[in-house]
């Protein structure tokens, strides 16, 4: 038998049982890679859906946390998972629109290896200050800023980080000169900005909160288009003025490629009824994240105009990874 033959025969095979096995799904549990350690803002949005998709699929969801590398970790397990439907992945910002912009090579590809699902969520920065800078409002601190050009510096977790790219994005809408600060991480950055060493940063509302409420920073300003649910009293970025500034920090849920439609599919559905109960909007409300909910294509056009929106802002800030 010619070898063109026997791949036909072997690829029908395949297709054949992956027909058979969507027809019974679940009838195991699923696996649902994070690209985050346990215990952050994403890991808790993630398990509260595979929670709620645990009860409705009569299958459990299982978490399983790939910390790591800016997400190429995860994101190469599952660009190489069998497309069955037993392995879905957590969809970030990182991973899906900011990695292909920031480095020449990955071990994924975000078009060719996956099949976005739906947007689940998404939660706002915040724009914070030490408590003795001079600074109660957007228009204060860019007042303040020009007044010293330079002389203003900004923390991130990390280059290419989503608190790093709020901050070039707010230089470039503001033609503010700031200095980047990068940390290993967010926390010693809040740390240095709650004591003055450090001006401002853009952080996570969530964590932030308890900081905020006890003085020990000033928030000048959410990042999201409207103000956040579970702190109306802090104005957005483009309330004060500065047009077209929205960045936030989104999750969706994702397959490897090829898992069959009719998966995608009721993964789909189960996903938009979870997102509608008003449990699971209070749930995550009380955590900063706005649920979302969306069909596939919508998340696949999301991802693209976020991939293109954060390109042209590491392009124009010439940021290359670390």
């Amino acid at each position: 038998m010619r070898l063109a033959a026997r791949v036909f025969i072997l690829l029908a095979f395949f297709g054949s049982a992956l027909a058979a096995a969507a027809e019974r799904y679940p009838d195991r549990p699923i696996r649902f890679i994070l690209p985050f350690n346990a215990g952050g803002p994403s890991d808790i949005v993630a398990r509260v859906f595979a929670a709620k998709l645990s009860e409705a699929l009569r299958q459990q969801v299982v978490v399983d946390n790939r910390g790591g590398a800016s997400g190429l970790i995860a994101y190469e397990i599952g660009a190489r998972a069998i497309p069955d439907g037993y392995t879905v992945l957590l969809g970030v910002i990182g991973a899906l629109s900011i990695n292909p912009n920031l480095y020449a090579k990955l071990p994924y590809d975000v078009q060719r290896d996956f099949a976005p699902i739906s947007l689940l969520s998404a939660s706002p920065y915040v724009l914070v200050v030490g408590p003795g800078l001079p600074a109660h409002s957007v228009k204060e601190l860019v007042a303040f800023a020009k007044s010293a050009p330079g002389g203003l510096n900004y923390a991130s977790g990390g280059v290419g980080t989503g608190n790093h790219l709020s901050a070039e994005l707010f230089k470039l809408a503001t033609g503010l000169n700031l200095t980047h600060v990068p940390y290993k991480g967010a926390s010693q950055a809040v740390t240095d900005v709650m004591s003055g060493r450090i001006h401002l940063m853009f952080i996570n509302l969530l964590p932030a909160q308890p900081y905020i409420r006890a003085g020990r920073m000033r928030a000048l300003a959410v990042t999201s288009a409207r103000r956040s649910a579970s702190a109306p009293e802090i104005p957005t970025v483009i309330e004060t003025g500065v047009a077209d500034f929205e960045v936030t920090s989104w999750h969706g849920l994702i397959a490897p490629a090829k898992t069959p439609g009719t998966i995608i599919r009721q993964l789909h559905a189960e996903v938009l009824n979870i997102a509608r109960r008003q449990d699971t909007r209070e749930l995550l409300g009380a955590q900063g994240s706005d649920v979302i909910g969306s069909t596939p294509e919508e998340f696949a056009a999301f991802i693209k105009s976020e991939t293109a929106k954060w390109g042209r802002v590491i392009k124009a800030a010439g940021i290359k990874p670390e």
